[in-house]
């Protein structure tokens, strides 16, 4: 087995059923947060812990009261489709399925983007990430539910997959939107509300963390969230992965020379999934790649990465048919991309994530309002 493991073990704290437990929190019954009136879920995409204490000077609301203690593991692969949606259901994703940025569709036999490409490359969200979610599950108690957002993502697949249950609100800035969803909570006693701030990841994946964009993108909103929390209502701010910046000059790039008896490479530069020819074995080409990229990544089979438990407890047929048959996982501060693509663009992205690092898969969980202690 190649594949360096995360530290942590399962029974760590895990973003999994974050959502729950906020929901959880309106009855009495959480196991962590005090009840609440009303509850709100703030995601800021792409805000790992490490980064949010290396700028603490810029985000004083956010870091005044974080403790140690106050941290979640993300899921792996560390990427938005696989962990929001783990956050959003409260199972891991080899139950839900969405295991990774870009993955082969096995019915088709072509890759398909989780994160965009539902419309474009015919997704059904409700069949391809059939796990309910917590806002499902608040609806069918008869409490109201609301995802606050950008409106650009209203109705889009990946909203479909990971919000359905929730009335979507658009807002523009992450003041307004954390404006609008305080404000929901108020005036809807017994509500969830969901809240989605992506600046700091935008900013994070085009310029890097020791930007000036990126700190300008924490400061908006670290004073969005700085706004008095309405009494009764808890807060509990999260985020899906962490982030690091991959310099120029820790890119791996494979040729063609690397790709023989290779099909297709899904996944993202910082974690590949690496899919064969049907006449390819798996494992010959797991050792192939385990050679070329000694000590600049780890490479494992599919079964292998399924037997440690990196997807998970449990992993689903349909899930496993979507994984990788090789994976790769970055090293560091690398990333690995395909010379031999059409498409170079995602070679211009300093921020990366996917991978196993602390940096990655470490994410705040701050609590405010009713639920601070």
């Amino acid at each position: 087995m190649s594949l360096i493991l995360p530290s942590e073990s399962l029974a760590a704290r895990s973003v999994v059923g974050v959502a729950d437990d906020v929901f959880a929190a309106l009855r009495g019954e959480s196991a962590s947060l005090p009840r609440a009136e009303s509850v709100v879920l703030v995601l800021v995409d792409g805000l790992g812990a490490i980064s949010l204490r290396a700028h603490a000077g810029h985000a004083r609301a956010l870091t005044s009261g974080m403790a140690k203690k106050d941290v979640a593991h993300s899921v792996f692969p560390s990427t938005t489709a696989a962990a929001l949606t783990s956050i959003l259901t409260g199972v891991w994703p080899g139950q839900h399925g969405l295991v990774g940025y870009r993955v082969l569709d096995p019915a088709r036999g072509i890759l398909v983007n989780q994160l965009t490409g539902w419309e474009s490359e015919g997704l059904d969200p409700e069949t391809w990430q059939a796990a309910p979610t917590v806002f499902e599950r608040a609806r069918a108690e008869g409490r109201p539910t609301y995802a606050v957002g950008v409106a650009a993502y209203a109705a889009s697949g990946f909203t479909r997959a990971t919000l359905r249950g929730a009335d979507f609100v658009a807002a523009q800035t992450p003041a307004e939107r954390v404006e609008v969803a305080y404000d929901l909570a108020e005036r809807h006693p017994g509500s969830l509300i969901y809240c989605y701030l992506p600046e700091a990841d935008k900013a994070g994946h085009r310029y890097g963390l020791d930007s000036a964009h990126w700190v300008s993108a924490l400061e908006e909103i670290d004073a969005a969230l700085s706004r008095r929390v309405p009494s009764g209502v808890g807060v509990l701010v999260t985020s899906d992965h962490g982030m690091l910046d991959v310099p120029a000059h820790r890119q791996i790039v494979l040729e063609a020379e690397h790709l023989v008896g290779v099909r297709h490479i899904g996944g993202e530069p910082r974690m590949l999934h690496v899919y064969v020819e049907p006449d390819a074995a798996a494992t010959a080409v797991a050792e192939r790649w385990r050679r070329d990229l000694d000590g600049l990544a780890d490479v494992g089979t599919r079964e292998q990465a399924v037997a440690s438990g990196l997807f998970g407890p449990e992993v689903t047929q349909a899930a496993a048919s979507r994984i990788g048959d090789v994976l790769v996982v970055a090293r560091g501060n690398g990333a690995v991309y395909d010379g031999t693509a059409a498409d170079q663009r995602s070679r211009g992205m300093i921020g990366q994530h996917g991978g196993l690092t602390p940096e990655e898969r470490q994410v705040p969980l701050l609590r405010f309002g009713a639920f601070a202690r």
